[in-house]
């Protein structure tokens, strides 16, 4: 009984790692590889996983946006040449990811995903120049660091799973250690232009100055503890 036991575990685990492995077809590679693998494929199929609100704000040029969120994501898979490379990127990664195993699933041979998405694209310099400003523009920026208290900047996202585990005691930092630190937050979605100008290609990001130079900077999550440490 205990070795039928032991052999329904084995199997059982074996199942489940399998099942838990990315699909071979898919390729998460850096956002400069990415870049020379589009350039050295004819007619590549780019595919932004993105809303059309997202979409709207800057792309990838010659991608096609669908939406990863929509109900019609496989239908509009259809259309794609499953035998040729595809293409697939959004915001920062997450959906993207998600989409390249649907992509697989559904018989892609080649998928390419970029890691970092949209804010890596944008942070080498990679996007298309937009003259229109999104946010507070460089000069605002500078205005915002003038003050002689230390000046926290904290890029955010509502979608960044990190960004919404933070927020609680940032929000409260804000109020309990204004008398030291003056703690910004920029929705990185509605700032767009600082975050090229910063090359800032992940979120959270936080951003601590001290009379308008960087003292200290962090991207990715960070406990309250440890944050509260760096703004003594």
């Amino acid at each position: 009984m205990k070795i039928k036991h032991l052999y329904l575990f084995v199997i059982s685990f074996i199942i489940f790692s399998c099942n838990g492995q990315t699909s071979p077809a898919i390729k998460t590679i850096d956002v400069n590889s990415y870049s020379e693998k589009i350039k050295a494929t004819p007619n590549a199929q780019i595919l932004d996983v993105r809303t059309p609100e997202e979409y709207a704000t800057g792309h990838i040029e010659n991608s096609d946006n669908v939406n990863w969120l929509s109900d019609s994501f496989i239908l509009k898979t259809d259309k794609y040449d499953k035998t040729k490379p595809v293409f697939v990127y959004c915001k920062s990664g997450g959906r993207s990811a998600k989409a390249s195993e649907k992509l697989a699933e559904l018989g892609f041979t080649t998928v390419y995903n970029l890691d970092g998405g949209m804010l890596k694209w944008e942070a080498a310099g990679l996007a298309k120049p937009d003259t229109k400003i999104i946010g507070v523009c460089p000069q605002e920026y500078a205005e915002l660091l003038k003050s002689d208290k230390k000046v926290l900047v904290s890029f955010y996202a509502p979608w960044c799973t990190p960004c919404k585990k933070m927020e609680p005691y940032i929000l409260k930092m804000q109020k309990e250690m204004a008398d030291k630190v003056v703690i910004i937050r920029l929705n990185a979605d509605e700032n767009k232009t600082i975050m090229q100008e910063l090359k800032i290609s992940e979120l959270p990001t936080l951003v601590l100055y001290e009379n308008k130079a960087i003292k200290w900077q962090k991207s990715g999550f960070i406990s309250e503890e440890d944050l509260k440490t760096q703004l003594q």
